[in-house]
């Protein structure tokens, strides 16, 4: 499966666009991972506690998205993109999503 966050891929011909996909991840922080989120936030630096949960969640979201294209028949998704939001304090949904598309190479 070809990705990209372009709206075309060079040397591909896109022969069908099959919509919109999307995968999304609600994660949030466990007692352990916020107490030592917490302390590496008062020292300051890089906060890897966060840092994994965002990229685990980042990786989640990715993963269902590329699920999504194939089960519409997909063989290269253009113009992904992330979001992410805070459902609550301490919630947090991310949203990987693109446009399906199939492609040929030309």
């Amino acid at each position: 499966m070809l990705v990209t966050t372009s709206t075309h891929l060079e040397g591909y011909k896109i022969t069908q666009h099959l919509g919109i996909i999307r995968g999304i991840t609600v994660r949030s922080r466990g007692i352990g991972g916020s107490f030592v989120g917490g302390l590496q936030t008062v020292f300051g630096g890089r906060n890897s506690i966060y840092t994994e949960l965002c990229e685990t969640a980042r990786e989640e979201a990715y993963e269902l998205m590329m699920q999504h294209a194939q089960q519409h028949g997909a063989n290269a998704v253009i113009n992904m993109r992330y979001d992410a939001n805070e459902v609550i304090q301490g919630v947090t949904e991310v949203l990987a999503y693109g446009t399906a598309v199939v492609v040929e190479k030309i």
